[in-house]
């Protein structure tokens, strides 16, 4: 469920019909709803009712500050990927001992940082990066509270391009190594194991991939806990999969991926901590663009959009799927027509759907992505030099951009010309 609906025959972003900021603001923009992000939140937050939690948002899925903060004052936690996003979490008020760290490659300098500030654990993905938070830690007089990522060896049956549990993919050591790599922590005495970290992948539409991965850390919980490991913390990752189609059947709700959790592991005792992004942000946002032209090619029409692909990069880099609505209702039994929805960039991969039947659309016109508010803002890159677009977050009857779109004064005063020129 989300909260950008037809009324009157404008499309509105909770009270506020998104015409109204596309005239105040320009095309294209990100369009955020206040109300659907703390639906998400509390969906997670209630399924694990009964046991000790934390539900910490991934903020790499969108990660402006007005966002984290609205989630931070409902009480979630931050999962972070860097030193940026760390900055940007304490940035928004969360305090460090809400933040964890996960991510392949930290680097000392994102390690002391977070040791310095605070930070709830690290999530260690190898063992050289265990060894580099000891030696950091002992040289700021700290203990690192850490868990080790395990790579389970699960297919989550998702894009080859956001698994991450099988033994192929970089991420975590292999579980069959957990017993050694854990005893090593144990020696090291700048680190604190308090736990241990699973996460198999993004955008998983079925419980089962779960379900194997969750039952292979209860194995792992039991088996450390006899080697004298006080594992009293459980990060299970994120992972929970949208509906980008209205038509698509709907993948399973927080309600029952807590059952499943419950289920599997409530029998251990442990703190859970999970780390949903897309499933919070993902339905939250919209991105709108403008019809710039429509364009007769051979055998089939164009709608040529301001937005491009380094707006919105998902479709380009994953094939992915965003329904595509006109902001102005269309009229009841209007027959429709395919069209190529594509942007400006001179690639032919600035392409976000092919042969997409919509009603009669005409230049100037207005149509909304969505599902776009997770991975999209903050994917956008300026390429072509084109100006990262705004972000606009609504409450109610209310909106405020909450990212400017820059000039191209503004940009171009970034580039340094050397001396010799």
């Amino acid at each position: 469920m989300d909260h950008f609906l037809y009324r009157d025959g404008v499309l509105h972003a909770e009270d506020v019909p998104v015409a109204e900021i596309a005239a105040k603001v320009g095309t294209p923009f990100y369009c955020y709803s206040t109300a659907t992000l703390l639906r998400h939140f509390r969906l997670f937050d209630e399924a694990l009712a009964g046991m000790d939690h934390l539900v910490c948002y991934a903020m790499k899925a969108a990660s402006n500050q007005a966002i984290l903060k609205t989630l931070a004052q409902a009480g979630a936690g931050m999962d972070v990927v860097s030193g940026g996003e760390y900055a940007r979490a304490i940035a928004a008020g969360v305090p460090g001992d809400k933040i964890v760290f996960s991510g392949v490659g930290k680097t000392h300098e994102e390690i002391r940082a977070a040791l310095s500030t605070g930070i709830r654990q690290f999530n260690v993905e190898s063992e050289p990066e265990m060894e580099v938070i000891n030696e950091v830690a002992l040289s700021l007089g700290k203990v690192a509270p850490i868990t080790v990522r395990v790579n389970p060896d699960v297919d989550a049956k998702t894009h080859a391009k956001i698994a991450t549990g099988k033994s192929e993919n970089k991420f975590g050591i292999p579980i069959a190594r957990a017993r050694e790599v854990y005893a090593r922590a144990a020696a090291l005495p700048g680190l604190k194991v308090v736990g241990i970290d699973v996460h198999i992948g993004s955008q998983l539409t079925d419980l089962d991939p779960f379900r194997l991965a969750y039952r292979k850390v209860a194995d792992l919980t039991e088996t450390l806990r006899s080697d004298g490991h006080d594992i009293h913390r459980l990060d299970l990752g994120g992972g929970l999969g949208i509906p980008y189609t209205r038509s698509n059947e709907a993948p399973p709700l927080p309600v029952e991926y807590g059952a499943m959790i419950k289920e599997e592991l409530g029998h251990l005792g442990c703190e859970i901590e999970i780390e949903p992004g897309r499933l919070i942000a993902g339905n939250a946002g919209i991105m709108v663009s403008k019809v710039i032209y429509v364009k007769s090619g051979e055998g089939r029409d164009f709608l040529i959009l301001d937005g491009a692909m380094n707006d919105l990069l998902r479709p380009a880099m994953y094939e992915a799927h965003h329904d595509i609505v006109s902001v102005k209702e269309p009229a009841p039994g209007i027959e429709q027509q395919p069209y190529d929805i594509v942007g400006p960039v001179c690639e032919t991969g600035d392409t976000f759907a092919k042969e997409r039947m919509m009603a009669p659309l005409a230049p100037g016109d207005l149509v909304a992505f969505r599902s776009a508010g997770a991975y999209g803002a903050v994917m956008a890159s300026e390429y072509n030099t084109r100006p990262l677009i705004p972000e606009v977050l609504v409450h109610e009857d209310q909106f405020a951009v909450i990212r400017e779109r820059p000039t191209f004064d503004e940009m171009l005063k970034r580039d340094t010309i050397p001396e010799w020129l």
